[in-house]
């Protein structure tokens, strides 16, 4: 039986740059998508905004899921609907090609006194704990050691940021935000050693990239370098380039837009 590979991208259908990386996805590749939201619209609708500025692409690739990142029973259902979509399309032994992992939300602390309770909490829900949950109940979709026909292992990817590294932290403030993307840096070098020690057809890493403009980054795109301001679709073909040529040797580790290895 052939190999049967799709792409996931959480969050991935109504904004920024989880939509542009769905559209890229879409628009470079034949493989079935699967990009999740938590919007009321229609899926119809959701369906018409994604598709809208392709060409030639045939809307039976694109699949919704209905995913909140602040409830583990939305993950949990989100992941059990992927599971019945890939039944339905006779698809049962299909796995993860490459999957984004997209959650974020910033508010940038300037000092200690800026620090506030429910901002912390909610940074480190989207920013760590949204992700860690992913990872429970979407990685089973990832290649095991038996799956055959793999030239190239699968690519779990979770969007972080250069300001996560603790050696590069050279202008302070971003309390949480900085602080959450450290943890998230963690749980990206933690979760890459379990593939590995689990024999799995899989790699895990994390991406920086860059600052795109987006609602996340709306009051910063004027301090920003130049060279690292980036519309969204621009950033998601930079980093669905970068992860499509990254090796097993570079698992583990996070890279920036242009291939460059971020430090710890």
């Amino acid at each position: 039986m052939p190999p049967n590979p799709f792409i996931l991208v959480a969050p991935g259908a109504t904004r920024g740059l989880g939509l542009a990386l769905t559209r890229q996805f879409l628009r470079t590749t034949t493989l079935p998508v699967y990009a999740s939201h938590r919007t009321e619209a229609s899926e119809r609708q959701v369906k018409k905004r994604i598709l809208e500025p392709l060409k030639d692409v045939d809307p039976a690739r694109l699949n919704l899921l209905k995913l909140d990142l602040t409830s583990e029973n939305s993950i949990a259902a989100a992941a059990l609907s992927l599971s019945e979509s890939l039944e339905e399309k006779g698809l049962s032994d299909a796995f993860i090609h490459t999957a984004f992992i997209t959650g974020g939300m910033l508010f940038p602390e300037k000092k200690p006194s800026d620090l506030d309770w429910e901002i912390i909490k909610e940074t480190f829900q989207i920013n760590v704990i949204s992700h860690l949950l992913i990872i429970k109940h979407f990685s089973r979709f990832l290649p095991t050691s038996s799956q055959v026909g793999l030239l190239h292992p699968a690519k779990w990817v979770h969007v972080t940021a250069r300001v996560g590294s603790i050696g590069d932290n050279k202008r302070g403030g971003w309390y949480s935000y900085r602080s959450s993307k450290a943890a998230l840096n963690q749980v990206i070098r933690t979760f890459d050693r379990h593939l590995e020690q689990q024999k799995m057809q899989a790699i895990a890493v994390g991406v920086h990239p860059g600052t795109v403009k987006t609602d996340l980054s709306r009051g910063f795109w004027e301090s920003a370098a130049k060279k690292e301001l980036f519309e969204p679709m621009d950033a998601a073909t930079n980093l669905v380039d970068v992860v499509g040529n990254l090796s097993t040797s570079q698992r583990g580790k996070v890279w920036d837009w242009a291939g460059q290895e971020v430090p710890w």
